[in-house]
């Protein structure tokens, strides 16, 4: 227990500063499957998102936690009812945290309106390590934020379990992300189980078909157990949306405003 309050201490920002330059320095030092250029200015567009984020979090990072906490003091949720042991709750919340979020991340491909915050994301064309900012703010904070009290308000999950949850992710997606090259072994092992980096890959391929597949974030079995997993060769691969193509879509001040203007040949959301 003192070894998770420890863990969760740690300022959250530092520990994404932390993976991101890992991950980016390593794909700047190794072979990589996908050749970019100008990656620095990539790495500024995307951090740009992060920056904004952070921002807004200083007010709504505070609503989402006192909801969550009401919730617990009210002892509203699944896990009120049940009596188990705390490292069980632990581990049932992180589940519970990854379907809700399975489904949202799902829903966000199928609703017009969700989807064109959620494009911001797919609308990379050259995937990396910084791609994991690459999300709207709005999305992340009214979207996905109202998704972890939901799971608070059917569950009885807590903060520290959201915490851990997102400690997690954090980790898994950087490994989704970056522009490395994996041992195909994972796929067949681990990726039974979890999702790993090929998974996702499909997920940000630019044919729809592939695109609304491999929705979940740390549990792939929640695309094997709901029919969404879908897997493609690596060198059939080819990134982002093809209305966000030109060079002048691909900028922090054009993909933030983009949610509320039409952009041509966007792909129907069927």
């Amino acid at each position: 227990m003192d070894i998770l309050n420890r863990l969760l201490e740690i300022n959250p920002n530092y520990i994404i500063i932390g993976l991101l330059v890992f991950f980016f320095s390593l794909e700047q030092l190794l072979k990589t499957p996908f050749k970019f250029k100008k990656r620095g200015q990539h790495l500024f567009q995307n951090i740009l998102f992060q920056i904004t984020l952070v921002i807004l979090n200083i007010f709504f990072i505070s609503i989402l936690v006192s909801c969550i906490e009401w919730l617990n003091k009210h002892q509203i949720g699944l896990l009120y009812v049940i009596e188990l042991p705390f490292w069980v709750k632990l581990f049932l919340s992180i589940i519970f945290y990854d379907v809700t979020t399975y489904w949202i991340h799902r829903a966000s491909h199928k609703s017009s309106l969700l989807w064109r915050f959620h494009r911001v994301h797919h609308s990379d064309t050259s995937m990396d390590s910084s791609t994991v900012f690459r999300f709207h703010p709005l999305e992340l904070i009214l979207v996905y934020q109202t998704g972890n009290i939901l799971t608070a308000a059917l569950f009885g999950t807590d903060v520290t379990s959201m915490a851990l949850y997102y400690f997690i992710l954090y980790i898994f997606f950087f490994l989704e992300h970056s522009n490395l090259k994996y041992p195909n072994w994972l796929d067949t092992t681990i990726g039974l189980l979890f999702v790993m980096p090929n998974h996702h890959r499909v997920h940000h391929q630019q044919e729809q078909s592939y695109t609304d597949s491999n929705f979940s974030d740390i549990f792939i079995i929640w695309d094997r157990l709901f029919g969404t997993f879908k897997s493609l060769a690596i060198e059939q691969m080819n990134f982002g949306l093809k209305e966000f193509e030109d060079n002048k879509k691909q900028t922090f001040f054009y993909l933030m405003k983009s949610p509320f203007i039409t952009i041509k040949k966007i792909q129907t959301k069927k």
